[in-house]
């Protein structure tokens, strides 16, 4: 990994996940308990070996640029390591960020003053395991321009990605982003899927700074990688695939948007089984963040009928109390209190919220420092929900702001 610069894109405003993203950036947001949504992308790299990061923050950053500064000052300038936060400066014009693509011209000055031979182009809000040195290698291998991180999708899935068209050479011939006509071309990986980017790019340096200035001078680019710079390139550069092998270690591949309320909730869902489809627990591509000082997890009241003290199928975070209540299938984050006699189920309760006595929850997600009053019922009856002005998703989950 070494000359090489990776960029991690952590400035967007997360509009679709709101309210959640309405005091924070949608990479700061919490998730699976104790981590930040960004820690997925900046364990990878340092797993990866990956260790000259600039992060590029935009919207409402604070949280952010807090949690990296406390949580992820474990390099050694020393020796050349460093994880930069670079927040808007308009170096380059007036306007704040336009696009993913122009994030990143805005900072060309800042690539050009590190000289790497390749730069990685990384999403903050994106929930997987991969070792970016092998993609890396294989950008190398195939003496490659561009390369472009692919996963396997399946076709009914196509219009939520941009869609690539992969050779018997594992070149990108085509490209299309979020195709809507139920056509998309098939996987050369496996015939039954199709290749959807994932926005994991490797860019020689050179190609990535000449084609960000000549996205930057077309008035009629939206400057999204995606949707206006890959496609542009295609026939001008060798722009290769690299089919996405999971450092998970589990049967299916597992990498998750989570920019919806929906896919937010189903990824934290997955933590909680049994056999959870993401594993937090591998001591071998360790997930790290910043954890706070916090009691021990505590669980009151064991032997009085109803009132229980009791957590099944959940992950307690440290600092929370479950004094008298009943928690199933739930993701408790740090500082979390359920009171006596309530019922918490399938649920997702954020930093330091609390639920009153005799409340019953089933499906919501509870935002930070959010205190829910005694004798609520929520989950339930979801128009009622939606009277008392609480937001309901598509998929019929509660979140409380």
């Amino acid at each position: 990994m070494e000359n090489v610069l990776a960029i991690l894109m952590a400035g967007g405003a997360g509009g679709r996940l709101h309210p959640l993203t309405k005091e924070t950036a949608k990479p700061a947001v919490p998730f699976g308990g104790v981590y930040r949504i960004i820690d997925f992308t900046l364990s990878n790299c340092i797993n990866s070996g990956a260790r000259r990061i600039l992060v590029l923050t935009q919207y409402k950053a604070l949280d952010l640029i807090r949690h990296v500064r406390d949580g992820w000052n474990i390099l050694s300038p020393e020796l050349g390591e460093y994880i930069e936060v670079l927040p808007p400066m308009k170096r380059v014009h007036d306007d704040w960020y336009q696009g993913t693509a122009d994030a990143v011209f805005q900072n060309f000055q800042s690539i050009e003053a590190e000289s790497p031979e390749l730069t990685l182009i990384l999403a903050g809000d994106h929930i997987y395991k991969m070792n970016y040195g092998e993609m890396l290698e294989c950008h190398r291998q195939h003496q490659a321009d561009i390369t472009v991180a692919t996963s396997q999708v399946p076709p009914e899935e196509a219009g939520r990605y941009g869609i690539a068209e992969i050779d018997e050479g594992h070149r990108i011939v085509g490209f299309e982003e979020k195709p809507q006509h139920g056509h998309a071309k098939r996987s050369h990986f496996d015939p039954t899927m199709v290749s959807a980017s994932m926005g994991i790019y490797v860019f020689d340096t050179d190609v990535l700074l000449q084609a960000l200035h000549e996205d930057a001078e077309d008035a009629a680019s939206g400057h999204d990688f995606g949707h206006d710079v890959l496609p542009r390139l295609l026939n001008r550069w060798r722009v290769m695939a690299y089919d996405f092998r999971d450092m998970n270690a589990k049967q299916v591949r597992y990498w998750r948007d989570v920019g919806t309320l929906d896919a937010y909730y189903e990824a934290n869902m997955d933590l909680v089984d049994v056999e959870p489809l993401f594993n937090l627990y591998d001591r071998r591509w360790p997930v790290r963040t910043n954890l706070t000082q916090q009691p021990p997890a505590k669980f009151v009241f064991a032997q009085e009928g109803r009132r229980m003290g009791v957590a099944m199928d959940s992950i307690v975070s440290a600092g929370c109390i479950v004094s008298g209540g009943r928690v199933l299938r739930s993701v408790l984050s740090p500082g979390v209190r359920v009171n006596s006699y309530c019922e918490v189920e399938f649920s997702i309760l954020l930093p330091n919220a609390e639920i009153g006595r005799w409340s019953r929850l089933r499906r919501t997600i509870v935002n930070t420092g959010v205190k829910i009053p005694e004798s609520s019922t929520i989950g339930f009856d979801l128009e009622a929900d939606r009277e008392k002005g609480y937001t309901v998703t598509e998929a019929g989950v509660v979140v409380v702001g």
